[in-house]
């Protein structure tokens, strides 16, 4: 896995045309399987292929979104090289880790350095199936995919890539709510995972939360535009914005039609579930943590940037410490980049660290 430079990524993927998932149907039926013809774009001198799935749960009828991206001349499979991403408590994956600006999303940088690359959906979230409480007014049901849930909806989707790839190991990345979900994936599964990284990762409160607007919880939760950027601004220098108007504007654009309800209103908005609000209310804000960090046996990145509001700095600090079987163990804050850092002007500082991560896993762990 040798790492490009991020002008030489960008000179081989600015060409990427809008992916188109041809043959494949997204409007309630289950996509195709490992049956399907991928799509496959052409990027200067590579071939980038792209395979969208439907995995069952445990649970019948929740069926969760899957997309892989790797090179054409990826072809080998290890615990170094698979990685599967998790979104957090808000917004689907897709427009996290493969949004693409000014051509290049951080699904498509791990790709093109070698990377066999997944991301999943959780029930509720994305393309993934929609529980019926979803169509209903949301105070006529209680909170659902609460991270216990959103645990086994991970799980599920890990062992499609570990059977699909034949490997006993992947690597695991959660993002915000994600980084619940992974750690306590993790502490159950320890055997099945090679690295884990936490970006943002959730830890005891000391602040309120901004997914939480207080009152009674329903089932889901309602975010609009408007307030998805004011929960972005929170915490940043004025003057000193770590992101183009025109890229939230992309994200925006991208995010709210990612909900089929809250894409036909006006304003649009996306639907939530609350059940990570309720598990904030329940745990984190409580001083109960959802998992026991001294059960992550595995080595362990935590990496947020310096102005991150909602899980701020002093969580991954004091996370850290407790990480105590934890081998290989580290922590690193960015600077000048908010909770949403993948989709800023200093994303590549988030990019190779994690690369690093890896790279050194590589080195340090034998095969």
């Amino acid at each position: 896995m040798n790492a490009l430079s991020p002008l030489r990524l960008l000179r081989q993927l600015v060409t990427l045309t809008t992916l188109g998932v041809a043959a494949l149907s997204l409007n309630g039926c289950a996509l195709q399987s490992a049956t399907h013809t991928p799509t496959i774009t052409t990027a200067a001198n590579s071939q980038l292929v792209i395979e969208d799935f439907m995995v069952p749960s445990d649970e019948p009828g929740i069926n969760l979104y899957v997309r892989n991206k790797r090179l054409a001349t990826t072809t080998s499979f290890n615990k170094d090289n698979v990685v599967l991403f998790v979104h957090g408590a808000t917004y689907p994956s897709e427009t996290g880790f493969d949004l693409r600006l000014d051509g290049l999303s951080w699904m498509d940088v791990l790709a093109q350095q070698g990377f066999d690359v997944y991301m999943v959906d959780v029930r509720g979230y994305g393309k993934s199936t929609r529980p019926a409480a979803m169509d209903q007014p949301a105070m006529e049901n209680k909170p659902i995919a609460d991270t216990d849930t959103a645990a086994r909806d991970y799980a599920s989707a890990a062992d499609f890539v570990r059977k699909r790839r034949g490997v006993e190991k992947i690597n695991v990345v959660g993002h915000s709510w994600g980084t619940a979900i992974t750690a306590l994936y993790t502490t159950r599964h320890a055997e099945k995972v090679n690295r884990l990284v936490l970006y943002a990762p959730v830890w005891l409160r000391k602040t309120a939360s901004l997914t939480d607007s207080g009152g009674a919880l329903g089932a889901y939760r309602t975010v609009t535009i408007e307030a998805a950027f004011k929960r972005k601004s929170t915490g940043v220098i004025p003057g000193r914005d770590p992101q183009p108007k025109a890229w939230f504007d992309a994200w925006a654009e991208a995010t709210f039609a990612s909900d089929p309800v809250g894409a036909q209103a006006n304003p649009k908005y996306v639907r939530a579930p609350n059940g990570s609000v309720q598990d904030s209310r329940l745990f984190w804000s409580a001083g109960k943590p959802v998992f026991d960090p001294k059960l992550l046996t595995v080595p362990t990145l935590l990496i947020l940037a310096e102005w991150d509001a909602d899980t701020p700095p002093y969580m991954a600090e004091t996370l850290f410490p407790l990480l105590t079987n934890s081998p290989n163990k580290k922590l690193v804050i960015l600077g000048e980049g908010t909770h949403g850092i993948m989709n800023e002007v200093k994303r590549f500082s988030l990019f190779n660290e994690v690369a690093r991560f890896y790279q050194d896993g590589v080195l340090v762990q034998p095969k």
